[in-house]
């Protein structure tokens, strides 16, 4: 089975040289429990290509160049061969994630650095142009109190801040738990460093950090925003983004990516506090949170939470948790709106920053030691084995299947 990988190049302090490819047992195998093995680049390109997303005609290939703030676009000339479509399109500081609408109409671009939510236009040969910047996301908790420190329970006078404030959230039940603040701020990077703590009298530096996009099946989008602590729903009636509702997630959660269930339900995935939430629409359409849990108890002070995504048959849900280097088993409960930790496994690889499932076997991408390794999966009870194979990749921050 064929992957390619997006990755940090030079000047993100990566060893990556452009779009990597990857293969699992054969190129044509439909399963990815082979041996992994690289090629060369399918296409050389700087600018760090972390995020990519295929076009939904599967012949144009998209990058979000983070260390250059923009959007290319490549046209698909062969097998693992590329060309550049047009030229790289300005979309923000530090873009890091491209959703590519169902109708290969237009793609939405989140930028971590400054926050903003970029729509473009897709030509029908797939060319980006036109990028709008949609209305910027607001501080709902507000500029005031110093920032947390980053990582773990938060502490103060010998009471656990983070327990308390999960005590807090499980007696106020589902509906008004996001009421009850608590978090931690942390970087980009993910890395497990302990971060120094904020002075009292610091002011907070609380920044809107756009870190997700996603469509839902009724065309409705999804946008995280990791410094705000902020999910945000759009219309995209009209060629515009129009926001209609949000869900406000505890101060300094950081909600990172989210995973549609089959049930109905969006889960959300929290880079800071390492939790997993539930959110679902009410009889009239507004979005709400109904469910979460933490990780795992195993977790340590300065782990940051990463990718999320759903087993086969979508009854247990994997989170990637760098510092620690594991991977988070949650088994989904009362159809899709509850959770219940399963186990912590060692994700075989150094900063965990993305995994796919293919059916038994999950793929992680080892960021910070330059390698993809495959996990088994026991489907029955949801728990992440052993290492089956691995390889060496520069800095991959992204696994996305070979397109139909």
């Amino acid at each position: 089975m064929r992957f390619l990988l997006g990755g940090y190049t030079a000047e993100m302090d990566g060893a990556a040289t452009g779009i990597g490819v990857l293969h699992a047992g054969t190129p044509h195998d439909v399963l990815a429990g082979g041996p992994l093995g690289t090629g060369p680049d399918a296409v050389a390109i700087g600018g760090s290509p972390s995020w990519i997303a295929w076009h939904p005609r599967g012949d144009v290939l998209y990058a979000a160049l983070e260390g250059a703030g923009a959007v290319q676009a490549f046209r698909r000339t062969g097998e693992v061969s590329f060309v550049r479509l047009g030229t790289a399109v300005a979309a923000g500081d530090a873009v890091c994630h491209l959703a590519v609408a169902p109708d290969g109409g237009s793609l939405v671009a989140a930028c971590w650095g400054d926050g903003r939510v970029v729509r473009m236009t897709l030509a029908a040969d797939g060319t980006p142009s036109a990028p709008a910047v949609a209305a910027p996301a607001e501080d709902p908790h507000g500029a005031g109190g110093p920032v947390p420190a980053a990582g773990g329970p938060l502490t103060d006078g010998g009471i656990d801040l983070a327990a308390a404030a999960r005590a807090l959230r499980d007696a106020a039940g589902a509906e008004f738990a996001h009421l009850v603040p608590f978090a931690a701020e942390a970087d980009e990077s993910g890395q497990a460093d302990a971060p120094s703590p904020v002075p009292e009298s610091a002011p907070a530096r609380r920044s809107s950090r756009a870190h997700q996009a996603r469509f839902l099946p009724d065309g409705t989008l999804v946008t995280t925003d990791a410094g705000f602590d902020v999910i945000r729903f759009w219309s995209t009636a009209g060629g515009r983004l129009r926001e209609r509702g949000r869900v406000v997630l505890p101060r300094g959660s950081a909600p990172r990516h989210t995973v549609w269930h089959p049930s109905g339900h969006l889960y959300v995935v929290t880079e800071h506090s390492l939790e997993l939430f539930a959110l679902a629409p009410d009889a009239a359409g507004a979005w709400r949170l109904v469910g979460g849990t933490p990780l795992s108890p195993a977790v340590s002070a300065g782990d940051a939470a990463a990718e999320v995504a759903l087993s086969r048959d979508a009854q247990f849900v994997y989170a990637g948790v760098r510092g620690t280097d594991a991977i988070a088993s949650v088994r989904v409960r009362d159809a899709g709106a509850s959770f219940t930790p399963v186990a912590l496994a060692e994700a075989g690889v150094r900063g965990p920053r993305h995994h796919v499932v293919v059916r038994d076997t999950l793929l992680v991408a080892g960021q910070r030691s330059d390698e993809v390794a495959s996990l088994t999966l026991d489907e029955r009870t949801g728990v992440p084995g052993r290492v089956r194979h691995r390889t060496a990749a520069p800095s991959p921050s992204c696994i996305l299947p070979d397109a139909p």
